[in-house]
């Protein structure tokens, strides 16, 4: 288990502030973006639809990854992890289920996207509710076994955040580590690929997949701009909730 420590050699403060204002920046920027895809969610009845549910769990999950990154941007400002032993386990367990259910949300959408333009068929609620909390429970699960001893969280190189513990070699990190890029980074890569492609052939238009990246900070901000900021129906719904008057006045003409 991980115990705090201090800043390791090499790193100055001015390293650490810098990181520290990218991080708060990234996450701040993240959290806005998506809670306004999540407020739109709620806020509009016309998009709680069962695609746009998948949407709503990418977007949810990359709310957990910015407030993730903001309890990193915070302590790296403080200039140590604050939190000890226990905290750093939590954070790595939270930032690895959001990282996960991120990835896993974003080939859901491509499938998703698949099933209703090219077989022409509604995506049923029913599917899209298993879908999201198959996600959920699968990104849990894998995060978990680190606490539960197969693979390690510990501190990133700067000692201010925790995350998976990459720089061990041996057995049961090895093992843990490879097996669940299969299912948490292949799987969803093939999906998203192969989903993206098909609806090329069907549909004569070139799709825009996404390469999952576990540890892209930037990852929240892109796909808020990307999957819900970028539709259409959903900037409606946003400009709703910030101009209530005017949501008002459509609805009664």
């Amino acid at each position: 288990m991980a115990e705090s420590r201090s800043l390791p050699t090499g790193f100055g403060e001015l390293e650490v502030l810098a990181v520290g204002t990218v991080l708060m920046v990234e996450a701040l920027s993240g959290l806005s973006l998506n809670s306004l895809t999540i407020l739109s969610f709620c806020k509009n009845p016309e998009l709680r639809t069962p695609i746009h549910l998948l949407v709503l769990s990418l977007a949810l999950a990359d709310s957990g990854i910015s407030l993730n990154a903001l309890i990193a941007a915070t302590s790296s400002l403080l200039r140590h992890w604050p939190y000890g032993s226990d905290g750093c386990q939590a954070h790595g367990f939270q930032g690895f289920t959001t990282a996960l259910a991120s990835i896993c949300s974003s080939a859901a959408i491509a499938w998703g996207r698949y099933h209703h333009y090219c077989t022409r068929s509604r995506l049923a609620w029913n599917t899209a509710v298993s879908l999201v909390l198959f996600v959920w429970l699968s990104s849990a699960f894998w995060a978990a076994l680190p606490l539960l001893g197969w693979g390690h969280y510990d501190y990133e190189p700067l000692g201010t955040c925790c995350t998976l513990d990459y720089s061990r070699r041996d057995r049961n990190f090895t093992s843990f580590l490879f097996t669940m890029a299969f299912f948490n980074f292949v799987l969803p890569l093939f999906i998203t690929l192969t989903s993206y492609q098909l609806m090329e052939q069907k549909l004569g238009k070139t799709g825009h997949p996404q390469v999952p990246a576990l540890i892209a900070k930037m990852a929240p901000t892109i796909n808020a701009v990307n999957y819900a900021l970028g539709s259409e129906m959903v900037q409606r719904g946003i400009w709703q909730c910030l101009s209530p008057q005017r949501s008002e006045r459509d609805h009664a003409q």
